[in-house]
Order: structure tokens, then sequence, then C-alpha cells
């Protein structure tokens, strides 16, 4: 299969492809649902030395940068309480934790998650968390600029491996919720 975008050597659809995936992504390609067919979702086999987006994106193709998400974890503070919650922003921008995160989340206090944090409850590896199967219960926040595009490039839970999502996907996921300005430059 050829890739939608980027110069990969391997590209399979994700639901041929779930020994490559942690198992709360391949649980959630399994049982997807959506306008967006689960064999839409492709998965590409990366090197995870080229893990980071500068390195990434000289070895696998230029266009992907402005074609790659993040997905970050953070948390939310009011009172007593703790919310988690996921951020999926373009690559080359920085998501906007201490306003519309906070704000969206009715937070006092919002930061990123620690990385135990973020991997011990997405059961994902640093580098590689993924939008798809995230805890049903945590709010997705996605910048409406990653769903405007055709395919997106976004972690696979694992630092080997990533996901090519069409764009208008990721507005489908459990809890998401698309924003205006998340991504800040």
């Amino acid at each position: 299969m050829h890739a939608p975008i980027g110069n990969f050597d391997n590209a399979t659809p994700a639901p041929d492809a779930f020994d490559e995936l942690t198992r709360p992504v391949a649980d959630a390609v399994r049982h997807w649902r959506g306008s967006v067919p689960a064999d839409q979702i492709v998965y590409v086999d990366t090197d995870p030395e080229w893990a980071d987006t500068a390195t990434f994106v000289e070895h696998y193709g230029r266009e992907l940068l402005e074609q790659s998400a993040n997905c970050v974890v953070v948390t939310g503070k009011r009172g007593g309480g703790t919310t988690l919650a996921a951020c999926v922003v373009l690559s080359t921008t920085r998501v906007d934790v201490n306003g519309v995160v906070r704000r969206h989340l009715g937070a006092r206090k919002a930061s990123f998650a620690s990385m135990d944090t973020a991997t011990g409850e997405t059961g994902m590896e640093y580098g590689g968390i993924t939008p798809v199967g995230l805890p049903g219960d945590w709010p997705v926040l996605v910048d409406s600029a990653v769903v405007d595009l055709p395919y997106v490039l976004v972690g696979s839970g694992r630092r080997r491996g990533k996901l090519l999502v069409p764009g208008k996907a990721f507005a489908e996921l459990p809890g998401a919720v698309v924003l205006e300005g998340l991504g800040v430059a």
C-alpha cells in the first residue's frame, strides 16, 4: 500500500497492523465507529531513532512538518479535583495550556502531565502518545486546523511507527471537542 502522505517504505491499513500497536490503540481501531472507515487509518513503520520531529521530517519528507500533529496529555486542577485530557495540535504550534485548555476544562490551573502520568494512564509510550485509544472519559481537545487536513501524521502509541489519520476523524473520537486557537504559533 502507498501511504497517503510522506515517503514511507511500509504502509498498512491499521486494522491489519494490530501487532504493531499498543493494546489501547489496537482496541480503538478494532472497535472503530464513525464516518471514516477504520481501514483509512494507516500504520507506517518508522525508526524510533528518528521519532523527534526535526529528524523525522528530514528523513520521511519535509512536507510532513505541516501535516503532523502532536498529542500531549494535560492536567487541569480545581479545588481538590484533577482532570486529565489530551490536546491535539499541529506540530508547528504549541498547546495554549494556560488559556484555551484551562478555560475549557474549567480549571484554576492547567499544566502538562508528567511522563509517568501520561504513559501510565494511556498505556502508551512517551513520544508516541496518540489520541486514538485514550481512556473514554477523557476530553480530547483538537485544534480545528488538525481537523481541516486531509491526512494527519500522529503517534501510534509507540515510538516506533506512526498513524496517518484523516483529519475529520479526530472530530469523531470519543470525548473529542474541536476548538479554535488551541494551537498557537
